[in-house]
């Protein structure tokens, strides 16, 4: 892929329904790339089965103990079913007070659950310094010269207390990484708070979702909608208008042109190359 293309994936569903729309074409759609439409569309494809760059993150620290075991075997759970040897890779790390890689980039799922399995839950939150670790080391420097899904997927409370970064920098550094976050809440209080709407703006910067589960069951029924939109999305690669390689954000808007039928999940923007 050249320097001046940028690669879109994103999603779509029926607001009435909630349901996966997938047959819909490139003039379904409205595209504006820093307030302009792009030059050229090089393709646009309904994509299924993108190779997969998937980041699993784990809150270890004292206070998402209660529901630890149960979602250390639902992630297990979503590995097996979502990735595909020899095509898909992931890595798995937990974070309290500072963030630990358990297990590098690997399409074995028993070399992940290993992985997932030596998490033990104590300590602090660097929640931030976690995702912005993970973006910068692992996703950042993956050079996809074709259509990729770069993800990662965030158990945590949304609480941090112990980060270095601030929380606007490790959504910058996700953007720039273009990787889509989907985050999963691990409150057990009956009430939504302050956490839950952290994890909500992380999610909606990169184009991914947050959940909310209740109960303990209700969490591998998020891994479950994580894993069919991971196979139920566009890819869009276009050339945009006046584009500089400045590495400034450039904000991006993608909308159907039937609003009242159809909801787009993509991300608000990327950073440009820089030139070297």
């Amino acid at each position: 892929m050249q320097v001046n293309e940028v690669n879109l994936v994103f999603t779509v569903t029926d607001k009435r329904s909630g349901r996966f729309v997938k047959n819909l074409r490139q003039q379904d759609f409205e595209l504006l790339d820093a307030g302009k439409p792009p030059v050229k569309v090089v393709h646009f494809i309904h994509q299924t089965n993108l190779p997969m760059r998937v980041g699993l993150l784990i809150d270890t620290s004292s206070s998402v103990h209660s529901r630890f075991d149960f979602e250390q075997r639902s992630a297990i759970d979503f590995l097996q079913q979502i990735l595909r040897p020899q095509q898909d890779l992931a890595f798995v790390m937990g974070f309290d007070s500072s963030p630990e890689m358990t297990q590098s980039f690997t399409s074995n799922v028993d070399k992940l659950a290993t992985g997932i399995n030596g998490l033990k839950s104590n300590g602090g939150t660097a929640l931030y310094d976690a995702l912005y670790t993970a973006c910068r080391d692992e996703l950042l420097p993956i050079k996809n010269d074709e259509p990729m899904r770069k993800t990662i997927v965030l158990l945590s409370d949304g609480h941090d207390n112990q980060s270095r970064v601030h929380e606007d920098e490790a959504i910058k550094m996700c953007q720039r990484a273009a990787a889509t976050v989907y985050t999963i809440s691990t409150n057990v209080s009956p009430t939504k708070d302050v956490g839950d709407d952290i994890l909500a703006k992380i999610s909606e910067s990169t184009g991914g979702r947050t959940f909310v589960p209740l109960k303990e069951e209700d969490v591998a029924r998020a891994f479950y909608e994580i894993s069919d939109e991971l196979r139920a999305q566009y890819a869009l690669v276009y050339t945009p208008a006046d584009f500089k390689t400045n590495g400034q954000f450039r904000d991006i808007w993608l909308m159907p042109v039937d609003r009242n039928k159809y909801l787009v999940r993509a991300p608000k923007g990327y950073f440009a190359a820089r030139e070297q």
